[in-house]
């Protein structure tokens, strides 16, 4: 197992409803009211803050766009920005 690993346990309800472990909760930086995803990967399941994997879903697909569209240094994200708002940034 990994260093970092730990195992813990959660009792499935009548209703398929199961509490998220505190050190789970913890891991995840979720709290009351978030989102959670589960992804399925053959018998394996992954529990994952729905935000958290939103954003890496995101950057997974934006990435090389920058480069594609010839944006290779910050002067030229500055210029783009410019070039939009009609204005200097500060």
């Amino acid at each position: 197992m990994l260093a970092n690993a730990f195992v813990d346990n959660a009792k499935v309800m009548a209703k398929g409803q199961v509490t998220i472990p505190k050190d789970v909760r913890e891991v995840l930086s979720v709290a009351s009211g978030d989102r959670i995803s589960f992804i399925v990967e053959g018998g394996t399941v992954r529990i994952v803050n729905s935000a958290v994997y939103a954003m890496q879903m995101l950057q997974g697909e934006m990435a090389g766009e920058a480069e594609r569209v010839g944006l290779t240094s910050d002067d030229d994200v500055m210029a783009l920005v410019k070039g939009i708002t009609g204005q200097g940034c500060r």
